[in-house]
């Protein structure tokens, strides 16, 4: 899914506005300096003054569910109405149809620039329970080359201790779940741990999905995994009743994510549309307190999360629009806002940084505009993406307005 190696990407566009020429040896930016008056050579790539970032990462991915939305119609409600309706429609998709979106929707991912996703795959309390296990991990052998691709298990909360082993058995990674809505909260995430504990694999949950501040499984989480750490990166993704905490609790709440090494995946576009349905006058926002708990030291990641599904009929599987919105939502700066959909994103994957600078894996996006702003306000249609080195994906948009000079 990749092209030939890549030497050199030339006249590449940096943050500062200078141009640059990035030489890459080994999948590795090896020299970063002022660009070169001569034409690029056979195996450089031509930026030809497209700016030059960090790739995007896709730190909360639905690939099971995506691009349902065309077959079955929109469902516009809150998180429980979007649940229920999934519930109907999974049991009619075979393993084929799960691989048939899930790729489409990574080559959506790639062609916006990213090149490592996370994605949960539900267990189903059916007759066979894994077939979005397994066709999430038939997927990320098909995508190997060009996205790094994650799988965390996502168990209902009567799925059984056994079905969840037999998810990792079957190629998952880490270990998710939401249990929040489990009727015992606190049991449900010391089970998920103990799971977690006994197979040697991180965690990424669905945290505190809901407007209720005492609602604080992330928490539990992390004072948790700080007394003992997992062997592998935890996650605690939504998050959105940190975002109704006064001061004192969410310094309270930010210590305890901090010391337990508990990373966060705000969700903005997913939260803004489930949340608040029953609250007209004043609706709160949805989103977790991402300001404060970047300010108390806990790495925040920014998430796409649902496209196109019974969750969200929206989503566009593209970063940019994430940063937009966490400027927009959590009065992020521009800068903060792409970190939080780049490295803070590669961070809580436990992948090396990436991007151009020397000694960074070259996953490298370039994008047709002038600034960083220009990109993150919606002025980036056409790109192109580096893969380890390699040319990965190549979009090209040509515009003519026929009725204006």
């Amino acid at each position: 899914m990749t092209g030939d190696p890549i030497s050199a990407v030339r006249g590449a566009r940096g943050m500062d506005g200078s141009l640059v020429d990035l030489r890459i040896a080994d999948g590795i930016v090896v020299d970063v300096a002022a660009a070169s008056a001569r034409p690029p050579a056979a195996g450089e790539l031509d930026a030809a003054g497209m700016l030059v970032l960090a790739p995007g990462v896709e730190p909360h991915a639905h690939l099971d569910k995506a691009l349902v939305v065309d077959d079955i119609g929109p469902v516009y409600g809150g998180l429980l109405q979007g649940i229920a309706a999934w519930q109907r429609h999974a049991p009619t998709l075979d393993e084929d149809d799960f691989v048939r979106r899930g790729l489409a929707l990574v080559r959506r991912y790639l062609a916006n620039g990213v090149t490592a996703v996370r994605t949960h795959a539900e267990i189903f309390p059916s007759a066979d329970p894994l077939r979005s296990v397994r066709a999430l991990v038939r997927v990320r052998q098909l995508v190997r080359d060009a996205v790094d691709l994650q799988i965390a298990v996502l168990p209902k909360n009567d799925i059984p201790d056994e079905v969840v082993h037999a998810a990792l058995d079957a190629g998952a990674d880490l270990v998710g779940g939401s249990p929040h809505t489990a009727a015992d909260p606190a049991a449900e995430v010391d089970r998920l741990i103990a799971i977690a504990r006994a197979r040697g694999v991180g965690m990424d949950i669905h945290a505190d999905e809901r407007l209720d501040p005492a609602s604080l499984t992330a928490v539990r989480l992390a004072r948790a995994v700080a007394a003992e750490p997992l062997a592998g990166t935890v996650t605690a993704s939504h998050c959105v009743s940190l975002g109704l905490l006064e001061a004192a609790a969410l310094t309270e709440a930010a210590g305890a994510l901090r010391a337990g090494g508990v990373g966060v995946v705000a969700c903005p576009a997913t939260n803004l549309y489930l949340q608040g349905r029953d609250r007209p006058v004043a609706t709160p926002r949805g989103v977790t307190a991402v300001r404060g708990l970047l300010e108390h030291g806990v790495v925040v990641a920014g998430g796409g999360d649902n496209v196109r599904d019974t969750i969200n009929p929206l989503g566009d599987a593209d970063h940019l629009t994430t940063a937009a919105l966490l400027v927009m939502t959590a009065h992020l700066t521009i800068e903060e806002a792409y970190a939080a959909v780049s490295d803070a994103g590669r961070r809580l994957l436990g992948l090396p940084p990436a991007g151009p600078v020397m000694g960074a894996v070259a996953d490298l996006v370039l994008l047709d505009a002038p600034t960083l702003a220009a990109a993150v306000a919606g002025g980036a249609r056409s790109r192109s993406v580096v893969r380890r080195g390699r040319l990965a994906s190549v979009r090209r948009v040509d515009e003519e307005l026929v009725s204006l000079p």
